[in-house]
């Protein structure tokens, strides 16, 4: 079993580790900040199982989750009492309460030990943990400014059909049929758009869910999909992307 903790407090990072220790569970690492975590999972393998505190000293822990596609199991380490959490205990294996009481810190790796056939990541809703705690939601993108000529039009996203890349730009195709060149990535417009409403089907397209018009089966198990107006490019849903695709679809 791979283990790391993120917890802001050092000697209560250092104190659970050595109960862990106890019940044979090493720890790998223990990082102490949102940004110290999102460096360090940037450039090693993901634990199977990570001990989390809430709060940490530059901002919320989930903000960690936010920037990185972690699909590490999840034991909530926090202070913030246990009504609160009811909400979202479901949805992690399990969460501790501070002081951490060495029978529950057992029973929660017994409980996590118990899930290892199913090998499912663990659905951490953190939106609404940012809910209970009283913090914002996530802003997401809901418009461009683009330079036309001498002018500045404002483009929203709902009036987008597809972004696509070409040529080493990145293009906003409209539902009036025409293209924009925006300032920006599709790497970054991917974090930027509201997932439920946007789906990256390929290298080079984005494609938001109000715009599709058909989908067919193409070649090699990927889909294709139709779009009213944009007609430049076939829009293929790669095929590593299928799966996630036809689950955001529902």
């Amino acid at each position: 079993m791979t283990t790391i903790i993120i917890e802001d407090e050092k000697p209560a990072a250092r104190l659970l580790q050595r109960k862990l220790d106890k019940l044979g569970v090493p720890v790998q690492e223990m990082l102490h900040s949102v940004e110290e975590a999102i460096a360090w999972f940037s450039n090693h393998p993901h634990p199977e199982l990570i001990f989390l505190d809430i709060q940490l000293s530059d901002g919320l822990s989930f903000e960690i989750f936010e920037a990185i596609d972690i699909k590490s199991a999840v034991i909530f380490t926090t202070a913030y009492d246990e009504y609160a959490l009811k909400a979202f205990k479901l949805n992690s294996i399990d969460y501790l309460l501070k002081p951490i009481d060495e029978d529950e810190l057992a029973a929660a790796v017994a409980k996590y030990r118990e899930r290892q056939p199913v090998k499912s990541p663990v659905n951490v809703d953190f939106d609404e943990i940012r809910r209970l705690l009283g913090a914002p939601a996530k802003e997401y993108r809901k418009r461009f400014t683009i330079k036309v000529g001498q002018h500045l039009k404002v483009v929203t996203t709902a009036d987008v059909e597809c972004f696509y890349s070409e040529n080493k730009g990145t293009y906003a195709h409209t539902s009036d049929n025409r293209d924009y060149l925006i300032d920006t990535t599709l790497e970054v417009l991917e974090k930027e758009l509201d997932p439920t409403a946007f789906f990256r089907v390929s290298r080079k397209h984005i494609v938001p869910m109000a715009s599709i018009k058909e989908i067919t089966v193409y070649s090699n198990s990927r889909l294709k999909v139709i779009l009213p107006t944009y007609k430049a490019d076939e829009v293929i849903v790669s095929r590593e992307k299928v799966q996630d695709f036809k689950t955001w679809l529902g």
